[in-house]
């Protein structure tokens, strides 16, 4: 079996982080919580950190969109971190559609860890902090 080459870790990584967004934008939460590990944790600031992928699924229930919303998510920077794991820094801008039009909410910054399961990557920590 051959080595992972670093093209195939970024484009798989950057897969899952936009499978997440696409998924969470449009509230189909089963789909964001299939993208953590059994054991992933979720940080975000201002509550407790979030322990395994039920809690997580749960949580985004809880945040299921009211209005149209978007996360921008940019600048991504992939590291491999050993067999099978990586890291992943990554800019976002959370948009929401009002009466008014799109306005920016929050910008922020995402810090994930990830593991290769079953050849996919699957996001084993993501901690999110806010831009003032």
């Amino acid at each position: 079996m051959s080595e992972t080459s670093y093209a195939e870790i970024v484009a798989g990584v950057r897969a899952t982080i936009g499978a997440h967004t696409q998924a969470q934008d449009a509230g189909r939460t089963d789909e964001v919580a299939a993208l953590y590990t059994p054991d992933a944790v979720l940080e975000v600031p201002g509550m407790d950190p979030v322990a395994g992928r039920e809690a997580i699924r749960q949580a985004f229930k809880g945040w299921e969109p009211v209005l149209p919303q978007l996360h921008m998510v940019s600048n991504t920077l992939v590291t491999p971190a050993g067999a099978g794991e990586a890291t992943a820094v990554s800019d976002v801008v959370f948009l929401q559609r009002g009466e008014s039009g799109w306005s920016v909410q929050i910008t922020g910054r995402y810090v994930d860890t990830l593991r290769q399961v079953d050849g996919r990557w699957l996001l084993l920590r993501r901690a999110t902090t806010y831009q003032a």
